[in-house]
């Protein structure tokens, strides 16, 4: 034997061979193989001889081979030590159709391999199976199992599914799936809740969450159970393993037990949004009534002190105004209802910005009612009568109409000299609004009485465009006018005088607000619909009121209007109007020839007035939920004052052109760069804000900078009105 094995290669290749040739046809034939350092090649043409199967062998796969065999093998037995010589030389052989594929390994797991479990199949072929996980998670094998694979196979996990895919040899799949198998199991982990009767959940699990984390620290690989409380059963939910489940479940009864102070429990509770002054109140009558035993509300409790009727225990609710906290004593269940009510009362409330125009629009009507005299002779005018400013310039404009020339004392001059000349300025005079009547009396001499009724229109005063921001369901309020004295008495008490002998008389005064007031009360309802509570007064002194300031005839005007409107967010609503009628009288008359009977009207002028004045307000609300809204709505604010700087001084530039700069903002987004964030610095001197010409250092001081103005031909880009 030792003698066969020294022999060489060739010798043993054509032996093997011929034996080959001798037992193809039988496949219970028994083959020796007995090589050294033979070709690998040539070890697949003989496995193909004797096995009958068909090989496609890649170019790569070469080297040599050593096989020492002690005892005759069968052809199905020679196949398995081929796969083995292969296994061993870093190839596979992979099955496709009627063919085998002889090819490295790092790429057999590419080629068709079979789709097998690898049971029955020889433990060096090349197969892939698919494991479908019930209980454990294929992402978390596959870091677990990718040692036990060689590094040409294939581990992969399909999470959908929760699959593991699995390329390697037959054999070592095997022993994968029976480690699969082992880890697959049912968990234990399951999810129980603890109710508790005396205890608060959320301090019992602050209780237990250290718990579990100090033992996460001694052992790192210990799984952490989850812990969570629910505050509105008062419960402790616990999820884990049965073995943590059941150890923290044993702490949670340790835990709930009743307290030792009757007095009950005391937490401080620090408000976000709401006030506490206001909030502590409602918490104690609410806690009074959640605690009667028949569910009855009981008597609205004194601020400070609350005790339920059917409860052994206080329930306290004070607040500090300075921390903005309350101060709640109560047992157990009661602290739990009440910091419920907390969490849902104490939410940032959203805000309600309301634009208002206020305008006082005058239906103006003034009838003047005189007669003005004018001599006309042929060649001139001269003027007799009264005749108001206007009558003047109604006159000067028809003369102009009637071609006549200058006229006597200042006043304009009317020709004559022919008949149409007057009928000219009538009709110059009527197409100004008045009404004239001619006439001649005598030759030589004409008078022209012009009776005219002439109308003035008024327009309308913007009184003020009040512009407010408060939060929903808090009044906000502007006034803005003066505090008018108004005497009260007068007094001179008889009998007390001085030393000089002179009595001592004194007056009382009351100051009274006069002027604009506007408060508003919004209430934001479902869908964006505001509720909006309108108190709106306007008062002023009278022009004529006899006796001046302070005297007890002074008279004030006021106009007031308190309403209840409903609109949407973003539109705008007109409340109005005060309509009030003023009508004021004058005259001015010549003295002695006006008091002549019957004739005394024609050296009288009257002018009667009436002014009809409508108070017109317009609301436009909208609802600032967040703080890009409240950025949006400043900046554009920021931007109209920014904008009517710039026009103010361009204008100023234009009329004196000597002048001074004058300081202009910073464009937002720069202001926001230097002054909303602390670590943000400042422009450096010598470098404006965008858009705007360098400025000195002296020039720029809290974020105003004195900028040089463009000339009035060119703006600056978008410095009109927003």
């Amino acid at each position: 034997m030792i003698r066969s094995l020294c022999r060489p290669c060739a010798i043993v290749l054509v032996a093997l061979c011929a034996c080959t040739a001798a037992h193809a046809a039988d496949k219970d034939a028994t083959v020796t193989l007995n090589l050294k350092d033979a070709d690998i090649n040539a070890l697949i043409t003989t496995v193909s001889e004797v096995t009958g199967k068909n090989f496609i062998v890649d170019p790569r796969v070469k080297g040599k081979v050593t096989v020492i065999s002690s005892s005759p093998m069968q052809p199905d037995a020679l196949y398995q030590t081929f796969l083995s010589v292969l296994a061993v030389q870093g190839f596979a052989a992979v099955a496709s159709g009627n063919v085998i594929k002889v090819v490295p390994e790092t790429n057999a797991r590419q080629l068709d391999s079979q789709i097998s479990s690898g049971f029955g199949v020889p433990r060096d072929d090349i197969v892939t199976r698919v494991f479908t996980l019930n209980n454990a998670s294929a992402a978390q094998l596959v870091p677990i199992l990718r040692p036990l694979v060689p590094q040409w196979g294939q581990l992969a996990a399909y999470a959908p599914g929760n699959m593991l895919i699995v390329a390697d040899r037959a054999g070592n799949v095997r022993r994968l799936a029976a480690i699969i198998a082992d880890l697959d199991t049912s968990s234990d982990e399951g999810v129980q809740i603890i109710t508790l009767q005396h205890a608060v959940a959320d301090d019992v699990v602050q209780v237990l969450t250290t718990l579990s984390t100090n033992d996460k620290k001694k052992d790192p690989t210990a799984h952490t159970p989850a812990i969570i409380a629910d505050t509105r059963t008062n419960s402790v939910v616990i999820a884990g393993d049965k073995s943590d489940r059941e150890r923290l479940v044993g702490i949670v009864h340790q835990l709930d037990t009743p307290s030792q102070d009757n007095g009950g429990a005391t937490q401080v509770i620090y408000l976000k949004y709401a006030d506490a002054k206001s909030l502590a109140p409602i918490l104690q009558g609410y806690a009074q009534d959640a605690t009667s035993p028949d569910g009855k509300p009981g008597t609205t409790p004194a601020p400070s002190h609350t005790k339920g009727p059917g409860a052994n225990q206080d329930v306290t609710v004070l607040s500090d105004k300075d921390t903005n906290a309350l101060i709640v004593t109560a047992p157990p269940k009661a602290m739990q209802m009440v910091k419920q009510v907390i969490r849902q009362l104490d939410i940032r409330r959203a805000q309600v910005q309301v634009e208002a125009i206020i305008a006082e629009v005058s239906a103006n009507k003034a009838n003047q009612l005189g007669v003005d005299w004018a001599v006309f002779n042929k060649h001139a005018v001269a003027a007799a009568g009264i005749l108001d400013p206007s009558t003047l310039g109604a006159i000067q404009n028809a003369t102009s109409l009637a071609g006549g020339v200058g006229g006597i004392g200042g006043v304009g001059g009317l020709g004559t000299s022919r008949t149409g000349t007057i009928a000219s300025a009538a009709a110059g005079l009527l197409g100004q609004g008045a009404t004239a009547a001619v006439g001649a009396f005598g030759g030589a001499t004409t008078f022209a009485a012009l009776l005219h009724a002439l109308r003035s229109d008024g327009n309308t005063n913007i009184l003020s465009t009040p512009n407010i921001t408060t939060l929903d369901n808090e009044e906000a309020k502007i006034e803005v006018g003066q505090q008018v004295p108004f005497l009260t008495g007068s007094y001179a008490n008889s009998g007390v005088t001085s030393s000089a002998g002179l009595v001592n008389p004194f007056q009382t005064i009351n100051r009274q607000d006069v002027g604009l007031t506007l408060g508003i009360t919004p209430t934001i309802n479902q869908g964006d619909v505001i509720r909006l509570k309108i108190e709106l007064e306007d008062s002023s002194l009278t022009s004529n009121a006899a006796g001046g300031s302070g005297s007890l005839t002074q008279i004030t005007n006021k106009r007031s209007i308190k309403d209840v409107v409903s609109v949407s967010s973003g539109q705008i609503l007109v409340i109005g109007g005060l309509i009030g009628d003023q009508i004021d009288q004058s005259e001015n008359a010549i003295p002695f020839l006006s008091k002549i009977p019957l004739l005394g009207g024609l050296f009288r002028y009257q002018q009667n007035s009436r002014t009809r004045q409508n108070l017109m307000v317009f609301i436009h609300p909208v609802i600032l939920r967040n703080a890009e809204d409240i950025n949006y709505y400043t900046r554009m604010k920021y931007d109209h004052v920014r904008h009517a700087q710039i026009d103010s001084a361009i204008s100023r530039t234009t009329a004196t052109p000597a002048a001074p700069s004058q300081p202009v903002l910073y464009e937002w987004d720069d202001y926001l760069a230097t002054h909303n964030r602390p670590d943000a610095a400042a422009p450096k001197p010598g470098t404006a804000p965008s858009g705007a010409a360098a400025t000195p250092e002296s020039a720029i001081e809290d974020g105003i900078s004195t900028q040089p103005l463009p000339t009035p031909s060119s703006p600056p880009s978008g410095s009109g009105s927003p």
